[in-house]
């Protein structure tokens, strides 16, 4: 008699490790296009991005923003939610923090946690607003968050290049006071503390989610509201604190990259980090610790991709077609589960 095979706790450890496995299988076919050859190309991938101090310090310092939005998608699913507008969350944090920087003279030791709290705050009032809506009116917090993308992007470029412009030509605010900035952690890399901050934050949304009540509230919200609200659970607060709390850590995001890397707010300054950070929620099973591996990872390849295109002759593109990859495959869990499965039973 064919009995069925229980399912071990690593199993969903290994899947993403098996999804990244035939990800970079599936690229290797590209490389071979390119008159390439694999194992050399991704040998030079991974020194450049893990094969010394420095490059892990790069890697480490483009993983970190990734952190952040990764538990920001992370968190508001946990809760039920699919947040699309930790881009938008990412730009109002990023201002919010830039004005305090700039316009504020205090001592470090007040000046720099202000601006990192403002950052924060301005994230999490900006997330809150389709939790609001989606809590209150029944829309769709996809449509909502998707829509405000566009209303932070253009509301910061206003700001940015009108009443806060910083009189030059280009179109960026005045430069944040030094007693704002987040401190460079290995010169002459921009690796800086905010690396902390992203490790704390991660540990907080761990014990948040899985050793509070209201993280039990927010999970079985999740699971389902129907049941949580017949046993008492309030739906709609835990929806907008579930959306406050996700756009705060997408708001440190933006917070990161202001005090830490460019010292002022620049138009468009993110490469997408906001929705990078769907596929690193994605990765990582949305639990905190797989977030932090998986923005690990993908930092690794964004930093490995610029050598990888200039000591080979494949292009860097290629990175974006493996991450694609990666998340293709991670999306497809029941054939990754299917495939286990048969090597347990043969």
């Amino acid at each position: 008699m064919k009995t069925k095979l229980k399912a071990f706790p690593w199993q969903e450890v290994l899947i993403p490790i098996v999804a990244v496995f035939l990800a970079l299988l599936v690229g290797s076919g590209f490389i071979l296009l390119v008159g390439e050859n694999p194992l050399m190309a991704y040998s030079v991938l991974f020194r450049e991005s893990l094969g010394s101090t420095k490059n892990i310090a790069t890697t480490l310092q483009r993983a970190t923003p990734l952190i952040f939005t990764g538990l920001a998608v992370a968190f508001a699913f946990r809760g039920g939610l699919f947040n699309i507008g930790a881009e938008g969350q990412l730009y109002i944090g990023a201002f919010a923090a830039a004005w305090v920087g700039f316009t504020f003279d205090l001592p470090r030791l007040i000046h720099l946690p202000l601006a990192v709290f403002a950052g924060m705050v301005g994230g999490a009032l900006w997330g809150a607003i389709p939790g609001y809506l989606k809590a209150k009116l029944g829309v769709h917090e996809v449509i909502n968050t998707i829509m405000l993308n566009f209303i932070a992007l253009f509301l910061t470029d206003w700001l940015a290049t009108g009443p806060f412009h910083g009189g030059t030509w280009v179109p960026e605010t005045a430069r944040i006071k030094s007693t704002a900035a987040l401190a460079r952690l290995y010169p002459p890399t921009r690796l800086n503390t905010g690396i902390y901050l992203a490790l704390v934050a991660a540990l907080v949304a761990y014990l948040i989610l899985w050793k509070t009540k209201r993280g039990y509230e927010l999970r079985a919200v999740g699971l389902n509201p129907t049941a949580a609200e017949y046993g008492g659970i309030n739906v709609a607060r835990n929806t907008v604190i579930a959306m406050a709390l996700s756009g705060a850590l997408a708001g440190l995001a933006g917070t990161e990259q202001i005090l830490g890397l460019h010292n002022r707010f620049i138009l468009r300054f993110s490469p997408d980090l906001g929705f990078m950070g769907i596929a690193v929620a994605l990765l990582g099973k949305n639990h905190p610790v797989g977030v932090v591996f998986a923005a690990v990872l993908f930092g690794a390849l964004q930093s490995g991709s610029a050598a990888m295109d200039r000591l080979t002759a494949v292009p860097r593109e290629l990175i974006t077609i493996i991450q694609a990859l990666i998340i293709f495959f991670v999306a497809a869990e029941y054939l990754i589960r299917k495939m286990l499965r048969l090597k347990e039973e043969a």
